[in-house]
């Protein structure tokens, strides 16, 4: 009988394990700190050598941590690129499931009609956001800055402070300057301009002042700290004090190599005179005005880098630096005078890639690291380091052993592309296939040998076969992904086997 009781008991015991989720103690998981920029070029880092710009605190984060070179948005199913990137970031999920989750988080707005949402359907879509799923795991979550997610910041998180709609507002004279032979009647420090300066201090200063402070109320915490940091820097209105401003005289500023007056098929790809990123910049485009634009940029870059270096030095001042993973990067980047394109509506290696640095107790210093990469691979990487084993929902993959070096080979033997209906790309190794359906074109570069994408090869008959392969590859990636564009019926030479 006592042999029996015991079998019950054992079994009770057993039961109660196989349905409470088990969570380590928080104590013994690192602390995930992820800072996020708003329209940040991968060239926009100083230590990368690739433009004259001072950045010296995400230079910091480059010689401690591990740099992937080639780091990708996937697209956009909305003219507001940030949004689905976020919603890619928040969900784990590919572009296009990605959407169906942003709906699916949503309701309709007031006095429009559309479909309800399952309540059933919403739940489970909110509890897989990314820090719902960390604080399943015994983490304390914080977010301040840009939100711009259809499922509301102050349930998502623990704590959030100061949760910022898409952008700055903006004013009518920040747009089409500056004019050849006009005054400019914009001032990025003119505070009268409000926009990042609306209350009277800097947007990015108040980031940094958010995050400072929940530093100092984890550190009473037990629990491990996720933080999600999101800058709107360096997003338009690009506004910073004059002092960042005059670091970047006109004679400093260099125009890009692959600058046009104005991108031929703009129309065509929807990145034309009516786009309101585009629109803020003269048409035809001219020197002057994209260093001007160029020199704004830097300014708000350098400026944002200075608040990431105060955040960085209330880190190692709380004694937590050691037992945290610092993540870096961006929604996507940004023309700002390449190709002629202000915009980041646009699939030039320019808008897609974007900066991504991981530093940690394991990862390797000063390394950098070619293998592509989806810049919603933070996720993964944040639950591996939780010591979660990937739930199905998320689709993006962790790249910590690409950094770590436990392994060469990225999760992607192929990046892909999107933009609305109107684009669509593939990459493999070096070679990249650009489509603009609407028009229809097709052009082909070697972004190896050809960085700022100014040859194109796709009139080469030689490279036919080339084309066809990667076309191909696009095909299949449409069906890993839920794109249902056709683009054979557009492009049937390249459909050819």
């Amino acid at each position: 009988m006592k042999q029996f009781l015991l079998h019950l008991l054992c079994r009770s015991v057993l039961a109660v394990f196989m349905t409470v989720p088990l969570i380590s103690k928080g104590a013994d998981k690192p602390n995930v700190l992820f800072i996020f920029a708003d329209d940040q070029c991968y060239e926009t880092i100083g230590a990368l050598g690739l433009t004259d710009i001072d950045t010296p605190n995400l230079d910091r984060l480059v010689n401690r941590g591990t740099t992937f070179t080639r780091a990708y948005n996937m697209g956009s199913w909305s003219g507001a690129v940030c949004v689905a990137s976020r919603h890619m970031l928040i969900t784990g999920r590919y572009v296009w499931r990605a959407q169906q989750a942003s709906n699916l988080l949503g309701s309709p707005r007031k006095g429009r009609k559309g479909p309800v949402p399952n309540q059933a359907a919403k739940q489970r879509e909110f509890d897989g956001l990314w820090p719902q799923v960390l604080k399943r795991q015994g983490y304390q979550t914080f977010f301040t800055g840009k939100w711009h997610i259809r499922a509301k910041a102050d349930e998502a998180f623990e704590v959030a402070r100061n949760i910022r709609p898409g952008m700055p507002n903006q004013t009518a004279a920040g747009y089409n300057r500056p004019l050849p032979g006009k005054p400019d009647p914009w001032s990025p420090y003119d505070k009268k301009f409000d926009g990042f300066w609306k209350g009277g201090k800097h947007w990015s200063e108040i980031v940094a002042d958010d995050a400072i402070d929940y530093l100092g109320m984890a550190k009473k915490d037990k629990r491990p700290f996720f933080m999600y940091i999101a800058f709107n820097a360096p997003h338009d209105p690009r506004q910073a004090p004059k002092e960042y401003v005059d670091k970047y005289p006109l004679n400093r500023i260099k125009v890009p190599k692959n600058y046009l007056a104005e991108y031929p098929y703009k129309e065509g790809m929807k990145a034309g005179k009516s786009l309101r990123d585009e629109k803020l910049g003269p048409f035809p485009r001219t020197e002057h005005a994209v260093k001007v634009h160029r020199q704004e940029y830097y300014a708000i870059v350098t400026h944002m880098d200075v608040q990431i270096g105060r955040i960085l030095d209330e880190l190692e001042k709380s004694g937590m630096a050691e037992d945290t993973y610092v993540f870096f990067s961006a929604d996507h980047g940004l023309g700002v005078g390449h190709h002629g394109l202000f915009g980041k509506q646009n699939l030039y290696e320019h808008s897609t890639r974007v900066p991504f640095i991981v530093s940690g107790p394991d990862v390797p210093k000063g390394k950098k690291v070619a293998a592509p990469i989806y810049l919603q691979d933070v996720m993964a990487s944040s639950l591996e380091i939780a010591g979660l084993e990937k739930p199905d929902h998320v689709q993006f993959n962790s790249v910590l052993p690409l950094a770590r070096g436990e392994t060469k080979k990225s999760s992607y033997d192929a990046i892909y592309g999107a933009y609305l209906s109107v684009q669509r790309s593939v990459t493999v190794k070096d070679k990249k296939l650009l489509l603009y359906p609407n028009v229809p074109v097709v052009r082909l570069y070697d972004v190896a040998a050809d960085p700022m994408e100014m040859k194109d090869l796709a009139g080469d008959a030689a490279n036919k076969a080339l084309m066809r392969k990667l076309f191909a590859r696009l095909l299949k990636l449409q069906k890993e992904t839920g794109d249902k564009l056709d683009l054979k019926a557009t492009f049937p030479d390249l459909a050819k086997k």
